[in-house]
């Protein structure tokens, strides 16, 4: 199972807190779903995601910056 199953858990807590109008939650969940994919695309041993969800902003974000995988 690699580390890309945290994306998902941070998006469905995204969405609840989205749904129960808890806009600050919210908010907070997105910064740690950016976090996550940086942090999952900067591992080394990190596979390269191929899953959409909420964060493809993220991904698109690591590639400008140039976050790689070392191998």
């Amino acid at each position: 199972m690699g580390r890309d199953w945290i994306i998902d858990v941070l998006a469905d807590l995204r969405r609840f807190a989205r749904e129960n109008d808890l806009p600050q939650l919210s908010a907070q969940l997105e910064e740690a779903g950016l976090v996550a994919e940086v942090e999952i695309a900067s591992h080394p041993d990190a596979p390269i995601s191929q899953y959409s969800g909420e964060y493809d902003t993220a991904r698109s974000m690591v590639r400008k910056i140039g976050v790689t995988r070392r191998t």
